[in-house]
């Protein structure tokens, strides 16, 4: 007997768990939204916006959303109630709606009304229902939603923190009555606002409440909730309501729902739309997902967040530490960082690669600087070495060329003093005998100077010098060596001023290498010798100093190889003459090279570029 009744309940069970999932599995994914504001208004957009987000972002199955706005601040009565039942009993007669979804007291009143006839068994959603509305509706249990809660004192005591002496508090809005969530304030004023004067424009006339407020003592507030219509009857919407008492409020104002904040109040603890239509599409979905409403049960909303304005903040002096904790500010002005953040991190990175490319460019310059400083410096030493090896090879010419003003003076000094030390001396011959003892020496002192001019290490200077002068020079100075050598030495200089910009002593050494070395060439030649210096202008832009000997010329094949270092056709040789002559011509940005003449004998030709005027 047991055993049967246990087969028939859970043969029961099977048969009625099945039917209560396919009912719900088959309800429709549908949601009639029906709002008690303006369809146009910003607050009714705002829910509408937030609740089709959330059905948007449920990718399960497709939802279709209907929206009405039932404009019960402007409209009300019986006969009204009546025609919007006719006319929902008629859109809505072939439509399978799932959930309603009802925004305020006075839609959630109407919705319970009807209810049984045009939407039978639809589980219905409530949101923006204030506490004492919610208890006295006494909604049966399929009917869940969020009860908002709007307390006067909180509004207050932000109106303590934005003035901190306030002595006076001013309300502006619609009557109590008419309002949807505020209607309690007319009741929490005497508690909320004690220890302060209150000025009451509660449904006044538009025209009273902008004459007020347009002349309130200092440290009062103005709390506005929401005007609709005022005492004449004219209607307005909630925003362009604040808007028109903005306009002369001299004072700052506190509202209570988010659109107001951005029309110029200072913000406040204010309901969020947005939020409102998101909580009510949550508990929709679950509803569609086939969760019972009477299984979902009714939860305080908190779509209340304190939202400040920053721009009214700075207007009426107010600082964000006299903010309640938690409270978001708005509208602020972003800084030049955060305005142009990217595009200064840019300009920064461009600027910070250039540096690094000038500093990597001023460091190569430098190294180079400091590179062709050393490679002048060895240069220098290079030259003075090589002249003062060059100076032990015209030793001998030295000597002689020495010894021969030296023996003038020995000779004129005996002869003055045989003279002086006859019986009766010719005084004016031992003037003429002195006369030419002071040349011969001041000759001596000539070959000295040249001889110590040529061998001084001087620093490598840059000026302009003449080319034909510094030719010249040299000559002078090998004019007693190659008469020793037996060669004819001729000097041909240009007829135009060749002046050109190096160091006249380092060129000196270029030429003097140049025709010692033909002279050198010529020295097996019995007969013959001679060289030929020649100056001339080479266009308009540069000089050509040109070194032109008789003897057997350079072979083709060594051309190229006459000024590689160390290569010489001398026995003793050292093979760096030519090659510090043509790194000395480099360093004064000219050009040195070798030929064969055709009649015979070699030519080493440099130039050099002339010096601008």
């Amino acid at each position: 007997m047991i055993a049967r009744i246990s087969a028939l309940l859970i043969g029961v069970a099977v048969f009625l768990t099945p039917l209560e999932v396919m009912a719900q599995e088959k309800r429709s994914r549908s949601i009639l939204l029906l709002d008690q504001s303006q369809s146009t208004g910003m607050f009714f957009l705002q829910i509408f916006s937030g609740l089709r987000a959330a059905i948007d972002a449920d990718a399960s199955a497709h939802t279709t959303l209907f929206s009405e706005s039932l404009d019960l601040s402007r409209f009300d009565g019986e006969v009204y109630d009546e025609s919007l039942r006719r006319h929902f009993s008629e859109k809505y007669r072939d439509k399978n709606i799932g959930v309603i979804v009802a925004i305020g007291s006075g839609t959630l009143e109407l919705v319970q009304r009807w209810r049984n006839e045009l939407w039978p068994g639809i589980p219905v959603v409530f949101g923006m229902v204030d506490a004492a509305d919610y208890a006295r509706l006494k909604l049966p249990n399929d009917v869940t939603g969020s009860i908002l809660k709007t307390v006067l004192a909180d509004s207050i005591g932000v109106a303590r923190a934005v003035v901190p002496d306030l002595e006076t508090v001013v309300f502006v809005g619609d009557h109590w009555e008419r309002q949807n969530v505020f209607g309690s304030w007319g009741l929490e004023i005497p508690s909320a606002t004690a220890g302060l004067n209150v000025i009451d424009l509660v449904g006044a006339t538009m025209v009273e409440v902008r004459k007020r407020v347009e002349a309130l003592p200092a440290r009062s507030v103005i709390i506005y909730s929401a005007i609709y219509s005022d005492g004449e009857g004219t209607y307005f919407s909630p925003a362009k309501g604040f808007e028109l008492v903005a306009e002369k409020a001299n004072r700052p104002i506190i509202v209570a729902a988010e659109p107001l904040v951005a029309l110029g109040s200072i913000g406040g603890p204010v309901i969020v739309p947005g939020l409102i239509g998101a909580d009510a599409a949550k508990l929709a979905l679950r509803i569609l997902h086939g969760e019972p409403a009477s299984s979902i049960p009714v939860a305080m909303s908190d779509a209340v967040k304190p939202i400040f304005n920053r721009l009214q903040m700075q207007r009426w002096g107010i600082s964000e530490s006299d903010l309640p904790p938690g409270s978001e500010v708005r509208f602020r002005e972003p800084s030049i960082w955060e305005k142009y953040r990217w595009q200064t991190l840019s300009i920064a990175a461009v600027l910070l690669i250039q540096a690094g490319l000038i500093s990597i460019l001023l460091h190569e310059r430098h190294g180079r600087t400091t590179a062709e400083r050393e490679s002048r410096n060895r240069l220098t030493e290079l030259a003075h070495a090589n002249r003062q090896a060059t100076a032990g090879e015209l030793t001998s010419t030295i000597a002689h060329e020495l010894n021969q003003p030296l023996g003038t003076i020995l000779t004129n000094a005996e002869t003055a003093e045989l003279i002086l030390s006859s019986p009766a001396p010719n005084l004016s011959e031992v003037k003429e005998i002195l006369a030419d003892i002071k040349r011969d020496d001041i000759r001596a002192s000539e070959v000295i100077d040249r001889v110590r001019g040529f061998l001084r290490r001087a620093p490598f200077e840059d000026k302009a010098i003449d080319l034909n002068d510094t030719v010249r020079k040299v000559f002078d100075f090998l004019s007693v060596q190659a008469s020793v050598r037996k060669v004819a030495l001729h000097f041909e200089p240009s007829g135009e001023s060749l002046r050109v910009k190096g160091d006249q002593v380092q060129l000196q050494q270029v030429i003097l290498n140049l025709v010692v070395n033909s002279m050198d060439a010529m020295a097996a030649i019995p007969n013959g010798r001679a060289v030929i210096g020649r100056t001339e202008m080479n266009g308009g832009s540069s000089a050509v100093v040109s070194i032109l000997d008789s003897g057997p010329g350079i072979p083709t094949e060594k051309l190229n190889e006459v000024f590689d270092p160390f290569f010489t056709t001398k026995k003793q040789g050292m093979g760096i003459g030519l090659s510090i002559s043509r790194t000395i011509v480099q360093a004064h940005k000219g050009r040195i090279w070798a030929e064969n003449q055709k009649d015979g004998g070699a030519v080493f030709r440099l130039s050099l570029p002339l010096a601008l005027s």
